[in-house]
């Protein structure tokens, strides 16, 4: 099978709202009148980012649902994506069941896979995608106000988990790592809360890193600090009977967290769930939404003036942790 065979074969589909889509030298779009072009771009490596072996359908999902997380951040429409692919040999099986995956989660989204490149090479799958949002209504990290509420949607650390397990660090009971692995290979896009958070929130990211680094984004851009309840952030049934532990030293005997399974839910990552500020004024209508959603939202601290990011524990006790989440550099 050729290049465009494949192509052809495997990504060419009908578009619903897109002028011109793949087979020509470029795409055209219409944008909506009145909108903004939100456009981003993510790369996933075998290796670095998944584990050479894995599924191909779930890969396919989830190289196109880590960008659409990045709309939903934003309050964007998802609509348009591209497709850059290196591959380090032409199996159409493999291709044909990333490709399912990968319009699976276009279809739920209404999204239009509109061109891209292929080209051979260690497997790498590189996506640029586009939505729109009203002009004027993007949520973005640089608005978060002092005072502001600090909520994140859904349970974290179930991913990290997942990961955790497949690497040999620890063993989850069977039930535990079928649920956490679905959060691992096809993670849910928060796009119906970002829509419904315009004019809500004052500033949001996606959890793809680890909770404290994304939620420090937020706080570098828009100039404020954060207090944070360890206790008040939602997490893994399993979690919770993991994460205190009886300690001793010396005469003295309490609890303390185990810092492995506290690094997962502070740093894990690969949650893709959505962290948002929002004033204290919109907190009831929130809860309607989480209501509306059917999507647990949690209020987890608030937004301080000065800089820094303190975590408060057992007994209001400050939490000292040293990974922050995933950095590709450090």
């Amino acid at each position: 099978m050729s290049e465009f065979d494949l192509i052809h074969q495997h990504f060419t589909r009908k578009t619903q709202h897109t002028n011109l889509g793949v087979g020509d030298d470029a795409a055209l779009i219409s944008v909506s009148s009145n909108t903004e072009l939100a456009i981003s771009t993510d790369m996933l490596v075998a290796g670095t980012h998944f584990f050479p072996d894995a599924d191909p359908y779930k890969l396919g999902w989830k190289s196109l649902a880590v960008n659409v997380s990045d709309m939903a951040a934003m309050g964007a429409n998802p609509k348009w994506a591209t497709l850059a692919i290196a591959l380090p040999n032409n199996n159409s099986e493999w291709l044909s069941q990333f490709s399912t995956g990968f319009f699976a989660c276009a279809d739920a989204f209404n999204i239009d896979l509109i061109g891209g490149d292929t080209t051979r090479g260690p497997l790498t799958i590189s996506i640029q995608i586009m939505g729109e949002i009203p002009t004027g209504q993007s949520i973005k990290r640089s608005g978060a106000k002092v005072d502001d509420e600090i909520w994140v949607s859904g349970n974290l650390g179930c991913a990290a988990l997942a990961l955790a397990h497949m690497q040999g660090k620890l063993t989850l009971p069977y039930e535990v790592f079928a649920s956490s692995a679905k959060a691992l290979h096809t993670p849910q896009p928060r796009v119906a809360l970002g829509l419904a958070l315009r004019g809500l929130a004052n500033s949001a990211i996606d959890i793809s890193d680890g909770l404290l680094a994304d939620l420090g984004h937020i706080l570098e851009c828009s100039n404020v600090g954060a207090n944070l309840q360890f206790s008040k952030i939602p997490h893994a049934e399993y979690l919770s009977t993991s994460l205190i532990a009886p300690i001793s030293n010396n005469d003295n005997m309490g609890t303390s967290y185990n810092k492995t399974f506290l690094n997962m839910l502070l740093a894990g990552g690969d949650d893709y769930e959505l962290c948002f500020t929002a004033s204290v004024e919109s907190h009831d209508k929130i809860i309607k939404l989480s209501e509306t959603l059917d999507l647990t939202l949690n209020v987890i601290g608030h937004i301080r003036s000065d800089s820094g990011l303190t975590v408060h524990g057992l007994d209001n006790q400050i939490l000292d942790f040293k990974e922050t989440g995933f950095d590709h550099f450090a």
